[in-house]
Parts: structure tokens; sequence; C-alpha cells
């Protein structure tokens, strides 16, 4: 009588080993391929996690498969059901390694394009990346008018066209600050575009007379130069709105874009019923754009009047929320009472609008400036939601993820920041800051480098390289690009800065310099804590540091992203102090989770 087989050895009779193998390879190349394809035709990304989801699910039921039953030239049978020397299992397995061999050169070969295919390949198409059919960048638009003191006036029906066009998910469009680098009608289209990363311009201009409003616009396929569409509005100043969405409305409905219902409702919008407080309201953008300590505050007073003129006018309380937000980075005034004047204001303007992207965009940076980043957050994802094109909102937002030590996806906003505003000076500097957060040197340098292409006097960009620098224990370079920083820094984090590198470098004497200086200061004027406290802890003086890095906490000095800095989690000239339970508390504190 023959020994009844092992378990082992009927496993391998019954070629479940094989299966085994054939199924990882097989599953293996289609999680591969649905990796490669389903975005290609706009597949949702579930859709790939559900592919991996059944896989693994049948991977069991294979196994059990191979067990139960022999696949004979009769069909499927029961294993039970065949008879031993009429099993032709041998015969079977031999096809499962013929197949098993098949699948694992096709998956060798897949592998080997992954790894050396963007050798060859993947250069160009970094430099060339595609552009999408459904994307625009409003240009410019001519001021017409006899009195050119209403340029104010063709800038805002451009930027109010292009907010009605962001609100839109299906479309890209391209931020006014990268626009602004050119003509109404510039002469090489394609170049513009493919500089932009769009497929299509609207050029246009305005003349305003009294309560008449003028507006002429031509939506142009920019690589072939085919005019799409032209059309002039000769309007009352009253019916402005209505002219604006008209044209965002025919742009969408020429490139073909996927309208929701709460799309075609925000882009009907009227903001407000008054023309006056909408004439403010643009004044105070226009001013608000440049971005000076004095434009900022005239900006303010603008948006104020427009609320006089409509006191629920909500994108007026936005301005005045904005102003004040971005008003702390350009004054040396302590920055807490401009952060208790936007929030306010904010929460206003979402009272007033709680569709209204702007208004959440507004609350999340004012908050965000108040370190309550888990609300901020919440705020901005809200916003996105509304204006998944807003440029600004997702580099604030990602320079509330760089601070909080999240710095992959706090790339991945920045990087979307760029896709949406190339040409702006802040956003590749700001990317370049969250690399250097992120430890990837080369890449930072990299970025920063865009920045200094395009203005090689942008203090902001000899901000982040000088911190490159210091990081690699190039003090001297460092320092030469501190210094250089005067023009877009405030010059008390900057000698922050200069001291802290001293410091680093070995020259205690020069930071100890610094740091009295800015002491004595600080007893006839306000200057920021978290300076102090940075000096103090690179010194290792730890008590010192840390009683200013709490009063910088209560000042709400501490930075969020800060070109680099970032506050307490990410800032190493704190490094000294990690092992402290007292800064480990203000760490949780800071980034929402306070012990």
């Amino acid at each position: 009588m023959s020994e009844k087989p092992s378990f082992f050895a009927e496993l391998k009779r019954r070629n479940v080993y094989k299966v085994a193998v054939a199924y990882a390879v097989a599953s293996w190349l289609l999680i591969q391929i649905a990796t490669q394809v389903f975005p290609f035709f706009e597949i949702p990304n579930w859709a790939v996690r559900l592919v991996v989801l059944l896989l693994i699910a049948g991977f069991p039921v294979a196994l059990v498969f191979s067990w139960a039953f022999e696949i004979t030239p009769e069909g499927i049978k029961r294993e039970s059901e065949i008879e031993g020397d009429r099993s032709i299992t041998h015969h079977t397995g031999r096809k499962i390694v013929w197949i098993t061999v098949v699948l694992a050169i096709v998956a060798a070969a897949l592998l080997a394009f992954q790894f050396y295919g963007p050798k060859f390949g993947g250069a160009a198409k970094n430099e060339a990346p595609a552009i999408p059919e459904k994307s625009i960048a409003v240009l410019p638009f001519d001021n017409l008018s006899e009195d050119k003191s209403n340029a104010y006036f063709a800038e805002g029906v451009q930027d109010e066209i292009l907010t009605r066009l962001a609100k839109v998910a299906d479309l890209k469009v391209i931020s006014r600050t990268s626009t602004q680098h050119f003509k109404s009608t510039p002469e090489d289209l394609p170049a513009i575009a493919k500089q932009l990363g769009v497929a299509h311009i609207l050029e246009g201009s305005v003349q305003k007379s009294n309560d008449q409003v003028r507006v002429n616009v031509q939506l142009i396929n920019a690589m072939t130069d085919a005019h799409l569409w032209a059309d002039t509005f000769d309007r009352k100043l009253t019916d402005i709105f209505a002219v604006e969405s008209d044209i965002a409305k025919t742009i969408a409905e020429t490139l073909q874009a996927r309208l929701t219902g709460s799309e075609k409702t925000a882009m009907s919008k009227k903001p407000t019923e008054n023309p006056e407080a909408y004439e403010l309201y643009l004044k105070g953008r226009h001013f608000w754009n440049r971005r000076t300590e004095a434009d900022i505050r005239k900006a303010i007073e603008y948006f104020h009047d427009a609320i006089e003129k409509d006191p629920s006018y909500a994108l007026a309380y936005t301005g005045i929320a904005d102003g004040y937000s971005v008003l702390t980075g350009y004054s040396n005034d302590a920055p807490k009472q401009y952060i208790e004047r936007a929030i306010p204001a904010a929460r206003r303007a979402v009272e007033l609008d709680d569709s209204l992207a702007e208004a959440h965009t507004a609350l999340a940076n004012a908050i965000g400036a108040d370190l309550q980043l888990p609300a901020s957050e919440a705020e901005f994802k809200r916003s996105f939601a509304l204006n998944p094109n807003y440029a600004s909102a997702h580099q604030w937002y990602g320079e509330v993820l760089q601070s909080s030590g999240r710095f992959d996806e706090a790339i991945a906003e920045m990087r979307r920041a760029r896709e949406l505003d190339p040409l702006s000076l802040i956003i590749n500097c700001v990317l370049a800051s969250a690399y250097y957060s992120a430890g990837r040197y080369d890449e930072a340098s990299r970025e920063v480098q865009r920045a200094f292409d395009l203005d090689p006097n942008f203090g902001v960009a000899y901000w982040v390289r000088a911190q490159i620098e210091e990081a690699k224990g190039d003090f001297q370079h460092a320092l030469a690009d501190y210094e250089a920083s005067r023009a877009g820094i405030s010059s008390d984090a900057m000698n922050g800065m200069i001291a802290c590198a001293y410091a680093r470098a070995g020259k205690r004497a020069e930071a100890e310099k610094i740091l009295h200086e800015l002491t004595n200061e600080s007893r006839h004027r306000f200057v920021s804590s978290y300076s102090l406290a940075q000096i103090h802890a690179i010194l290792g003086n730890k008590d010192e540091a840390m009683r200013l890095i709490e009063k910088a906490f209560d000042e709400r000095t501490i930075p969020i992203g800060g070109g680099g800095i970032g506050g307490p989690k990410i800032d190493h000239r704190f490094d000294s102090l990690h092992d402290d339970p007292r800064f480990q508390k203000l760490v949780a504190k800071y980034v929402g989770r306070p012990e």
C-alpha cells in the first residue's frame, strides 16, 4: 500500500506554488498598466486602488481554486473526481510556467522602461510638458479711455473675467501675476502660451467714459493663431458684471469645459449692486497688487470706502482682510494688531457670502497668521472646492504645510501654485524654500535659480539662496546673500539670520554684537522676539531662547513658511532645544496638537 503524499508534495502536484507565482507576476503587471493607463483616460485614482484590492482579494481564491479544481480537456472538474492516472496537472504546470515566463518578460521590459526610459525621453518631457487643451491665460486689457487714470478699471475687468473662469474646475486658468508680464496684444503668442503652459489666450481692451463702458475681447488658439471668438460689448457701468459673466461663460463653452450647476451660479454672481462701491474696490485691488507698505495701506482705505457705499459687499471685506494679513510682512509694526483686524473682516466676508472662495482664503490666511494652523487648513480646503485655480491659496496653504513639517504635501501645493502662476517670483521662491526645508538642497538651488532668471534683483530669492548656502556650510556666500536680501526682507529678520550665520561660522563675537544691538533697539521700538530667540538658541543660551520663542508665539511673530525659516517645527536654528520638554510643548501647540 503506497504512502499518502505529504501536504507540501500535494501543493506541488496540484500546481499551487506555480499558480501563486503566476498570479503575483500577473497582478504586478496589471497594477502597473492601471497606474499608467487610467490617468490617460481621466479615470479617478480610486479605480486604481480598487484594482489593487480586487487583486489582493483574488489571491487566496486563486490558490483555493488551484487546490480544489483541475483544468481538463473536458473542462473544469473537482480534483476529487479525477483518478490519479488520468490527472494532467504536470502538463498544466508546464503551461503555467511558460505563461509565467512570458508575463515576467513583459513585466521586466516595463520595469526597464520605467527606470531607463526617462533618461532618454524624460528630459524632453519635463522641458515641454503636455499643455491641456482646456487652458487659458487672460492677458492685460488695453486701457483705451481718454482718462488714463482709468487703468485700474481695465485691470479690474481683466481680473474679474479671470476670477470667474478660475471657478471652473475643468479649466486651467493662469493667475494675473504671470499674465501681467505681457502686453495685451503681444507679437509671439505661441512662445507666450508655451511659457505660461496654456493653449488659449484672451486679449481685450476697455474704454470707459462716465457711466458708459465698451469692452472688446477676442479668444485665440495660441498654437494655430486661429481666432475662435470675438465680440464687442457696449453697456452702462451698472451692467459690467453681466458683461464679465457673459464673456466668461462664452469662453468656457468655446473650450468645451464641463460646468457644474454651482459653477454656473458662481460665474453669474453679481458681487455688488453699487457701481461706486465696485470702482472703489477695483482701486483698492490696484494698490494692493503693488505690495508696498504705503500702497497696501491705501488699498485698505479704498476697501473701507467701498463698504461705506455697500455694507454687504463681501469682496470689499475680503480686501480688508487680505490687506491687513499681508501688511504684517511689509511693516515693522507688531503684527498682532493687524491680525486682529484681518480675522473679523474675513469672517464678515464669509458670513455675507459663504460661496466666495476669496473670503475663505482670506480667513484661512488670517487665522494661519494667528497660528491656528488646523483651522486654517480647513478653510483652505473649502476655498479649493470653490475655486481650484487660485494660485495664491495653494501657495499660502503650502506654507502652512511647510511650517507643520509636511514637506511632500507642501511641495505638491506649491508646484500646483506655480503651474497656475509660473512667472510669480514669490511662488518660485517659496517652492525653493520648501525643498530647502525638506533637505533637498539641489532641487532648492535649481528652483531658486528660476526666480533669479525672472528677476536678478528679487530680495526674497537672495534670502532663500542664503539659507541653502548656510545649510551647506558656505557661510561666506550666505552672508553676502543675506545682505543682498534687504530689498525684500525686514531688517530685523535679516540681521537675526546674519547673526546666526556668523555664530555657525565660528564668529561668535560678530553674532553677539548684532544680538546686543537688536536687544538695545527692542527697548525703544518693536523688534520681533523670534529673531532674538534664533540668535540666543544658536549661541546656546537655551533658557533665554525659550523665553523669547514663547514670547514670539504670543506676539504672533513666528513665521508661516517664512521663505524657509518656517517656525520652530522646522527651523534648524532651534536644534539645540529639541530635547527640551518646554520646546516640545510649544511645537505641539504651534502645529495644533497641544499636550
